[in-house]
């Protein structure tokens, strides 16, 4: 699908940060300014009480494995489950995920630091912090008010996902556009025009992931600001329908944003999809079990389906994190250097690349990309410096 975009925006090079020659591998991950644009870590600080400070084997992000892994920033997602909390109750699950982040950053003061700015971010890095930045990952917390926009944006939330794997008030999803239960928009409401233009006027960054093909051109045709995607792929590479056609890297190409590539390996081959078709089929039984056992509790047994699919798919070992680099150069051929970035969803996915089980992992992928032959300033491009361009272009206070 084409998409026109808005004659005003523009692309903007990237900042190169620190020297370009005669680094190591490790020297130059550890000067490159590292951005992640997207994980789940905050779901885990608040429902089961784990700390990022003292690090835990069931996070794949933790303050001790940012530092091996060189991270600087870090968009935590307050992703709130529209299975469990509706209406309200969505928007109180919302603060209730920013305060967990906000208290994890005044208990440990030294390690992290809230970060609403590029401004902000810079002093973090300066200080040996991690910045800890804030995205609202689905529209459906808002609950259909623009007053909780603002409420979020007070609150310290820098970007918002237009839609989760769930169609909502501001548009069509990509997750649910074949259930016949649900209703759909054929793109961007009206209530969804007005959330972009506030976000726009306001500092917010607007985030296409997850988004139907028709709600991304009705973005791109509106939006004054560069967009992200915060954790999405190539569709060229990996047939996914979350994934980006051609036509949509070009179009965020033009609007100056940048594709951060995922982490999931269903969406980085589209042999791991058949993987996880032939785990889901054996686990039928048990599936069928845990409905029976749940039947009077829906929620619960989505909820636990989803637990024994992780356990199951964790022992997935097919795809390299190589398959993260494929995706890093198709979209530099497609779009170009300027527009990639990385969005690992970590601590959100059942199922992690070999050779990328934490954000300890990291500086595999520059690596990667020194023995393909990518130079210094692509590299620090790829790792944070895309991302930070738009930060300083979108994030204005």
């Amino acid at each position: 699908m084409a998409c026109r975009e808005n004659s005003d925006q523009v692309t903007n090079r990237a900042t190169i940060r620190g020297p370009v020659t005669e680094l190591t591998d490790e020297e130059l991950h550890r000067q490159a300014l590292v951005i992640d644009a997207h994980a789940d870590t905050l779901q885990l600080i608040l429902d089961d009480g784990l700390d990022l400070a003292k690090g835990s084997e069931r996070l794949e992000i933790d303050l001790p494995k940012a530092k091996t892994g060189g991270l600087d920033a870090l968009f935590f997602s307050i992703w709130v489950d529209p299975r469990l909390y509706r209406g309200e109750q969505a928007v109180a699950r919302a603060f209730s995920l920013i305060n967990a982040l906000k208290n994890q950053a005044d208990r440990h003061a030294d390690k992290i630091a809230i970060a609403t700015s590029a401004a902000a971010i810079d002093r973090a890095e300066r200080d040996g912090k991690l910045a800890a930045l804030m995205g609202i990952e689905g529209g459906h917390a808002l609950n259909g008010s623009v007053q909780n926009l603002y409420g979020l944006f007070d609150a310290g939330a820098r970007y918002l996902t237009v839609t989760w794997s769930n169609t909502n008030e501001l548009g069509d999803s990509s997750g649910d556009l074949t259930s016949p239960t649900v209703k759909h928009h054929n793109g961007l409401t009206d209530f969804g025009r007005q959330v972009i233009a506030e976000m726009n006027r306001m500092g917010m960054i607007v985030d296409i992931s997850h988004v139907s093909d028709q709600t991304f051109c009705d973005v791109m045709k509106i939006t004054k600001s560069p967009v992200i995607a915060s954790h999405s792929c190539a569709r060229a590479l990996c047939s996914h329908k979350r994934n980006m056609t051609d036509d949509m890297l070009r179009a965020v190409a033009s609007n100056g944003g940048v594709v951060c590539i995922n982490f999931y390996p269903l969406f980085l081959d589209n042999g791991f999809a058949r993987e996880k078709d032939t785990v889901d089929s054996a686990l039928g039984s048990k599936y069928a079990a845990i409905d029976e056992e749940f039947k009077d509790n829906p929620v619960k047994a989505s909820l636990e389906r989803d637990r024994v699919q992780r356990m199951f798919l964790s022992e997935t070992d097919s795809v390299s994190y190589e398959r993260i680099v494929d995706h890093i150069e198709y979209v530099i051929k497609v779009a170009g250097e300027d527009h990639v970035g990385l969005g690992s969803d970590f601590d959100g996915i059942p199922a992690t690349p070999r050779g990328m089980k934490t954000v300890a992992d990291l500086p595999n992928l520059t690596r990667a990309l020194r023995r393909r032959g990518h130079s210094d300033d692509i590299i620090r491009k790829i790792l944070g410096g895309n991302v930070m361009r738009v930060c300083r272009a979108v994030m204005t206070c």
